[in-house]
């Protein structure tokens, strides 16, 4: 049977709610709600009223084109608040018998068992490595013979306040928050191929107001962090550069950006209308350029920082995928490729069907990616009641393999 589900992608920039059948080769689009954000900077709710409404908007245009009614959903996560840190469990197994699934859960379960300030929360654990007996790499000890069983997580908090702010808000619009889940392991489980998450890859999404990351090696997560600046910088310095309103700043950022200005014509020019009664002003393209430049380069620098903090630099054979809204910017490839020094492909949603002719762009890969973690369930997230609207099953004992661990237990 097809699985329903539900994502909704709370941006900076935009709000995304989707509908859709998760099968075997594609994921069929039932219905899309996209509406401009309001009330979210820098991934925080800053004003909740406002974020209820644009979040009440993005739902019921998500309902009216797929017909159900929605009242949960899986929701995306970011900003400054997330952090993350990695933390090793064991236990003794009894030898007579191979590894089961509960010692497995019994190790990740003490692995987790570290002091967090109040305030914050778990939101994922992720299992990096097993190691039985002092052997380590070992990939999946299920039926393997031991004494010692040792395992090695990620562990992903979030502020409570941040949490606690965002569910209110989705309450507001009366939509019950199955899940919270970070954007780049949303955006990151759609967009890398197999061989990018074994060789080592990071997953670079660039939204408006944050830049998300996840270091994904050996075929799981190994790092992730949130960098509080995203495309709204380069818009904010085009506006004071050419005094201009935010968002004529950004369409002429959209219209005619290019992050290198070697790419462009020293000659072309085009008009814009600054504050004030004048004339409109000629600007040239590569002036432009310039100033779009310098902030792209002052990001991956950024970036760079993050990834030789991880301390797996030097394990990144796959180099870095690009996603989110900013990496449409022309040149921004070619610019992280030679900031970071390792391959760089953007990439976008692939394989959607239906109503996906609006979603096939990277500013969608989050989006689609919360619909993504359907294809890991052994039963559907979500199925049409009997009344036609969507009630999906909460989602903590249907995962196997990766995401069943990628989730915390319900009562957390």
């Amino acid at each position: 049977m097809s699985d329903l589900v539900v994502g909704i992608d709370i941006g900076t920039t935009k709000i995304c709610t989707i509908v859709g059948e998760v099968r075997t080769d594609d994921i069929f689009i039932v219905g899309v709600g996209i509406e401009p954000s309001r009330g979210m900077k820098k991934g925080v709710v800053n004003d909740i009223g406002q974020l209820t409404a644009a979040l009440s908007a993005s739902v019921h245009k998500a309902e009216k084109s797929s017909g159900y009614d929605i009242r949960q959903a899986f929701v995306s996560l970011a900003g400054s608040h997330i952090a993350s840190l990695n933390s090793r469990g064991a236990i003794g197994l009894i030898g007579s018998r191979g590894v089961r699934g509960e010692d497995i859960d019994k190790a990740i379960e003490n692995a987790r068992q570290i002091a967090i300030p109040h305030n914050r929360e778990v939101l994922h654990v992720i299992p990096r490595s097993y190691v039985l007996d002092g052997g380590d790499h070992v990939r999946s000890p299920i039926g393997m013979h031991g004494f010692r069983l040792e395992v090695e997580v990620h562990i992903i908090t979030a502020s409570t306040t941040s949490v606690a702010n965002l569910e209110q808000a989705m309450q507001g619009a009366h939509v019950f928050p199955d899940r919270f889940i970070l954007n780049p392991l949303a955006s990151g489980d759609l967009i890398l191929t197999p061989q990018e998450r074994e060789m080592g890859c990071v997953v670079v999404d660039i939204g408006g107001g944050t830049t998300d990351m996840a270091i994904f090696i050996e075929g799981t997560v190994w790092h992730s962090s949130v960098i509080a600046v995203g495309g709204d910088l380069i818009t904010n310095d085009i506006t004071h550069w050419m005094h201009v309103p935010f968002d004529v700043a950004e369409a002429v950022k959209v219209q005619y950006g290019n992050a290198q200005e070697k790419a462009v014509s020293q000659y072309e020019t085009f008009d814009v209308q600054p504050f004030g009664e004048g004339m409109p002003m000629k600007v040239k393209h590569s002036d432009l350029a310039m100033v779009i430049e310098a902030r792209v380069t002052e990001l991956f620098e950024m970036v760079q920082t993050e990834i030789k903090r991880s301390g797996y630099d030097g394990l990144l054979r796959a180099g870095v995928v690009l996603t989110g809204g900013c990496a449409l910017l022309p040149g921004i490839r070619e610019v992280a490729q030679n900031v970071l020094n390792v391959p760089v492909r953007v990439a976008k949603p692939e394989k959607i069907t239906g109503m996906a002719d609006a979603l096939k762009s990277p500013a969608f890969s989050t989006s689609v990616g919360l619909l993504r973690l359907g294809l890991q369930m052994d039963s559907a997230v979500a199925q049409p009641a009997r009344e036609g609207g969507i009630q999906p099953t909460k989602i903590g004992n249907l995962l196997t393999g990766f995401f069943k661990k990628l989730l915390p237990d319900s009562e957390n």
